[in-house]
Parts: structure tokens; C-alpha cells; sequence
């Protein structure tokens, strides 16, 4: 039996639905509306299409939506004080780097110069001790978006063997600590792993976030598995070997339409939290 779609379409259509109505009542209190403004570097094709669909979805949901774009030899010094700036300007709720960023910035320094009460993308150390210790804060916008798709196909995750393929700091790390605050057994591996397949056959869930086209075979795949894929290469092909492994999982996502349109949804429920919370704060 082929296993059941994750729609994650379906779910950010829910998501966003309840945004709007947050957004129509944070602009009848406040008498302004959310605002998220992304900032982008470099020239990069992929990255520009991104920004566009935030932008794009940012406005649909009604969230003002800036946006910053910088040049190609743009240093790391001048970077940080971009979002330094941002970080101390009231009118801004969220902030948003687009990643990757030219090889010539420190991309970590970049992100700690994001305020953690703005950072409605996860990606400081602040936002990853709370994501690891369960306490409040703004989860990474992807695994944010994971773990809400296994909530809504009701994946129980107590005692479950998750195997994470993938260990970004803002993929792969995070995920597997959200899955270790739910009970879950949490191995992780990456592309030099030893013995992979021997790994991932004995996995109840696995999340694919490696960046390798069909890294992961089909007939590794557990029967009965949930199977996560967070890849997006060329060609509209995850990490996943998707048609073998859906012939054994229980639950996949397909890519694309699985996971990340999740990443955007949950980017946009957080940049409102982020308002409400500086409203009430």
C-alpha cells in the first residue's frame, strides 16, 4: 500500500487562514499591522525567488513586508550593522536573513546581530538553547514547520527511533532537538555516516534534511515509517528516493508541496507572536 501524503499545502492554508484573522485583530487594536522585513545578499537566483514568495505571502496574510537588498560585496561589518539597525527600530517586529549568504560573511555574526525577540526565523544561539531546553521562544522556521506536520497526522513521537540525515544549525540540529523535547530517541547522521541505510532502516521517523538528491534509498525505509523530506534540489527532487520509499512508508511528505510551504507558514505565525508579544511587553 502506498503510503498517505503529508499535505503540506493543505496545513499552511489552515495556518495562514488563522494568521489573517490574527493580523485583521493585531491592526483593530494596535491601529498598524505586523512587520517583517527581510534583508538579502548577493544575487543569488534561488534566494531572490524565496524572498519574493515571503514577500508575496507576507502582504497576502496582510503583515507589512520590507524588504533590504544588498550588493553582492557587501562585508560582514556592513551586514551586521543592517540588522543592528533593524534590531533597535520599534517599527519592526521580524527580521529575516535570507541564507545563504556570500562566501566573504560570517553568516553566524550576522544572525547573533539579529534581537532574538525578532528573530521569527530561529537562527541565533538564543533561539536554539530555548528551542533545546523547551523553553519559549521562536523555533527555526523549517523544523518549526516539521514538527507541526507530524502533530496534524497525529505521529506519535514518544519512544519513536527518529533518525535526523542532516545536521545544519538551522535543519537538521534543531529538529532533532525538538523531537528529543518530545520523547523521541534522536539519532543523527549526515552524509559521511557510516553504514547509513543500516540506520535509517531502523528509524519510525525520518526527517531528510542533507541536501543531496535522493540520498536516501527507497528500500532503506522501515515499513510502517514516517518519512519527513526536508530536501529541495534541482528538478523538484528531496533527499528522498520518493516513489521506492513511498511504497514502504506510512506517512511521506512529497517535495514539493510537503515541507515547505510549512517553513513559510510558521515564519508568518511568528512574526505575528513576535508583534503581539512586543505589544504586551
Amino acid at each position: 500500500m502506498e503510503a498517505q501524503l503529508m499535505d503540506g499545502v493543505a496545513l499552511a492554508a489552515d495556518t495562514l487562514a488563522r494568521v489573517t484573522d490574527g493580523v485583521a485583530d493585531f491592526v483593530a487594536e494596535t491601529g498598524r499591522r505586523p512587520c517583517l522585513v527581510t534583508v538579502l545578499v548577493g544575487d543569488d537566483p534561488s534566494s531572490h525567488v524565496y524572498v519574493r514568495m515571503k514577500v508575496n505571502r507576507s502582504r497576502r496574510v496582510g503583515i507589512e513586508s520590507r524588504r533590504i537588498d544588498l550588493s553582492q560585496a557587501t562585508t560582514t561589518q556592513e551586514l551586521v550593522a543592517v540588522l543592528d539597525a533593524l534590531s533597535d527600530d520599534s517599527s519592526v517586529d521580524g527580521i529575516l536573513l535570507q541564507h545563504p549568504v556570500p562566501s566573504q560573511i560570517d553568516e553566524r555574526a550576522a544572525f547573533e546581530a539579529i534581537d532574538p525577540g525578532k528573530d521569527v526565523d530561529g537562527v541565533t544561539r538564543t533561539s536554539f538553547a530555548r528551542m533545546a531546553f523547551g523553553e519559549k521562544g521562536f523555533r527555526s522556521a523549517t523544523p518549526g514547520g516539521i514538527m507541526r506536520l507530524l502533530d496534524a497526522y497525529d505521529v506519535d513521537l514518544v519512544g519513536a527511533r527518529a533518525v535526523v540525515v542532516g545536521r545544519s544549525p538551522i535543519l537538521g540540529r534543531p529538529v532533532g532537538m525538538l523531537l528529543l523535547a518530545r520523547d523521541a530517541t534522536v539519532t543523527f547522521c549526515h552524509s559521511r555516516t557510516q553504514e547509513l541505510a543500516e540506520v535509517v532502516s531502523q528509524a519510525d521517523v525520518v526527517i531528510a534534511a542533507v541536501g543531496r538528491p535522493e540520498l536516501i534509498r527507497g528500500d532503506w525505509i522501515k515499513p510502517g515509517a514516517v518519512v519527513v523530506d526536508a530536501g529541495y534540489n534541482e528538478g523538484n527532487v528531496g533527499d528522498v528516493e520518493f516513489a521506492a520509499a513511498r511504497e514502504r512508508a506510512r506517512l511521506i511528505t512529497p517535495v514539493p508541496g510537503g515541507v515547505g510551504p510549512m517553513t513559510i507558514a510558521v515564519l508568518l505565525d511568528q512574526t505575528l507572536a513576535a508583534a503581539t508579544s512586543r505589544m504586551s511587553g
